[in-house]
Formats: structure tokens, sequence, C-alpha cells
């Protein structure tokens, strides 16, 4: 056979890519900066894929691949970094995606958060929500927010995760990391444990059904920091969807009770970097008495308009980041307008700096 995982691996590491493709029919192909790489070497065969699956996958995970067509999760690789990784069932054969977990915690200006954060993750209760499509750096930022608590702060944090991604050293916190499927059946299960647990912070690394949201959304109210994530873009977007998730009696009380648990939402797009890399671009709404009514009054459509005034307070809407990212030649104009949520008006500031140096 021509390839063996651990030098695939190694050359992951060596490159700091961040995700290694597997699929019958091409060379392993590696993400570099954004960009899809080949490796140098011969197309992957069936019994290629096969063996490198079997290198790193446990047999329950083998045969979960088996009955349910794929399997995900994580693994540490020589003490040098972790991978999160996704095994799946492709024409009848098997396929892999390694992602690469960064082994070093980034502080919060590095990946680009304003320092009005901080006295967010001083917060002993309530729900700060990071939300965004998949592959847009979610586990990074909340990785970096638990770290700054556990450098920062003294108590007990709690993490569910499927998979673990980032290891946490106890540090001023004490620091009880659970892993959905290992350690526990499930997510909402974990946060119902998590309240017998004597926690002062709970991250829910998925809120993906209306068991866990509700559990999130309880321990929030009962004296608890909860961090969550959600796959949606925007402040308001993100409240909808999780009001949409409750059956029509209940959506009065649910909105009610996010009005008064809800810190923050911070949603984010990773771009393309000029130059090479990735760099995020955020949108950031910080709960207000205003915006709490708004909620309430199931008027989130503006929430927006608040977001744009609240700049004192850190807030900032996602299409006013794009820009400010463009101005200072950190992403194209064309990325600009491609992640905008409204890229039509995107568009037409874009054209105006262009040619005047300044937005319209």
């Amino acid at each position: 056979m021509g390839y063996e995982m651990n030098d695939l691996l190694n050359l992951m590491v060596e490159e700091g890519a961040s995700d290694l493709h597997l699929q019958v029919g091409q060379p392993p192909t590696l993400r570099t900066g954004g960009s899809m790489v080949p490796v140098d070497g011969p197309d992957l065969q069936p019994d290629d894929t096969e063996e490198l699956m079997r290198a790193i996958t446990s047999d329950d995970n083998q045969q979960k691949v088996k009955t349910q067509g794929g399997a995900d999760f994580g693994f540490s690789f020589q003490d040098l970094v972790r991978f999160r990784v996704s095994v799946l069932k492709s024409k009848g054969n098997y396929g892999m995606v390694l992602r690469q977990i960064p082994s070093k915690f980034f502080g919060l200006r590095e990946i680009g958060l304003p320092d009005t954060i901080k006295s967010l993750l001083r917060r002993t209760r309530g729900l700060i929500l990071v939300t965004g499509p998949t592959g847009s750096g979610k586990s990074t930022t909340l990785a970096s927010m638990v770290n700054w608590i556990n450098e920062n702060r003294d108590g007990h944090i709690i993490t569910v995760e499927d998979p673990i991604e980032y290891y946490h050293n106890h540090k001023k916190c004490l620091i009880t990391q659970r892993e959905v499927g290992v350690d526990v059946p499930s997510f909402s299960e974990a946060i119902r444990g998590a309240l017998r647990q004597d926690p002062d912070v709970i991250l829910v690394g998925e809120m993906r059904d209306l068991e866990t949201i509700e559990a999130a959304v309880s321990a929030a109210e009962t004296g608890h920091l909860v961090f969550g994530t959600l796959h949606t873009t925007g402040a308001a977007r993100t409240v909808d969807r999780i009001v949409d998730a409750f059956p029509a009696d209940t959506k009065d009380q649910i909105r009610t009770q996010l009005a008064s648990t809800l810190v923050a939402v911070i949603s984010q797009v990773l771009c393309r970097r000029e130059g090479g890399g990735l760099v995020a671009s955020y949108e950031i709404m910080v709960t207000t008495d205003s915006i709490s009514a708004l909620i309430r009054e199931n008027k989130t459509y503006r929430i927006m308009s608040d977001i744009q005034t609240g700049g004192s307070l850190g807030m900032i809407t996602l299409d006013a980041h794009l820009l400010n990212l463009f101005n200072r030649g950190l992403i194209s104009a064309e990325t600009c307008i491609e992640k905008s949520q409204i890229p039509a008006e995107m568009y037409k500031k874009v054209q105006s700096i262009k040619t005047t140096g300044v937005a319209s």
C-alpha cells in the first residue's frame, strides 16, 4: 500500500493543513489556507481508504460506520495534536475527513474579538451563543473563551462535546470534559447531570434539539453561565431558530425566558485572508433592556438596528465587520460581498470605497 496514516498526519502537522480528505479515486488531499492541495502520489483505491480508516478507528466506530453509514470521533496523535475525524461511506467505499485541532489556545484579541467580551465572560449566569455555519471556527472561539475563564476566574467548568476537540488542563478552574456517546448518552442528559455536579460554567457543544435547548436555557436561568452553539448566522436568526424549535403553545414562554437569560450572540464566518490564511468576521450582539423587549415581543427583525447603534457595548453587525476587514486590506472585495448578509448593499459600499475611499 502506498500511504501510511502516520506519514499523512505528520504531513498535515508540517504543512499546517486544517483538513485531510481521503476519498477513493483521488490522492490524499490537504486543505491549506482554504485551498485544496492533492498530495503528490497515486489515487487512493478502495483497499487503501479501508486500511487507513482501520488504522485510527475503534471497533465500535467501525461498527457504527457499517450500520449508520458514518462515525465521528476525536483522537490524539503522538502528543503533537488532536484531530476530529469523520468516517463515511461513499459509493460503497470508505472515505474520511480529518480536521486538525490547534494545540494552542488563541487569545481573544488574536482571534479578533474585542476586549468588551471579557466583561461577558465574568458574568455568573446567562446564555452566550456562538453561532455560524459548519467550519466557521466556532470551536476555536469557544475554546478561547473557556480558556480565558480558566485563567482568570475560579470555579468548575463542565464541557459537553461531540467529540471533545480541545483538551483543557485545570488552571484557576477545575474543568470536567464529557464526550457524548462515550461518557454520557446525550447533550440534554449531560446538562441535567451537570446541574448536580456543582458547575459555574457549562459549555454545550451543540444545541441540536428541543430537549438540549430547554436544558441549556433552564441551566442559564438557574444561575450558571452557559455557552452553546447553533448553525445560524446573525443574532435575530439565532433567536428565531431557538423559538421555532418549540411547540406553538410554549413559544411565548421561551421568548420570555430568552429575554431574561440571553447575554450575547456572537455570529461568525471564516473568510479567506488576502495573502493566504483565514480571518474570522464577527457579528456581536449584547443583550440590552431594549433587545430583551424585542425578543419578548417577537420583534427580532428590529434587533439589527439596536446592534448598529450599540458600538459602545462592543456590538457590531457582520456586514460592518466585513467592511472593516476589507478596508484594512485583509479580505478581497469579492469575499466581502460573498460573505455579507445583504450582498446588494455591500456591493454598493465596496464600489463606493473603491472610487472615493469612503463607504456610502
